[in-house]
């Protein structure tokens, strides 16, 4: 029986949240990683509901937040 399996090298992203102080991201490995949110001006500033809504670029290779004008990559938030 041959099946298609689909493997990628680079990281992807399924869920974004925050606290306070952290942007955290689940990753379709089962990873989650946080980073200071402090690293990111726009999403510092924003309000608690622009940082809800984001969406996934390229079906999670990144992050992005069309009314703030944010991007982030996965594979650069893990390379720090």
């Amino acid at each position: 029986m041959d099946t298609l399996e689909v493997k990628t090298s680079e990281p992807m992203a399924s869920d974004v949240w925050f606290d306070s102080d952290m942007m955290h991201i689940r990753l379709l490995d089962g990873r989650e990683i946080s980073v200071p949110i402090e690293w990111f001006p726009r999403l510092r500033d924003a309000t608690e509901e622009q940082r809800k809504k984001w969406t996934l670029i390229g079906r999670g290779v990144g992050i992005h937040w069309d009314e703030l004008d944010e991007d982030i990559s996965v594979s650069a938030l893990l390379k720090g």
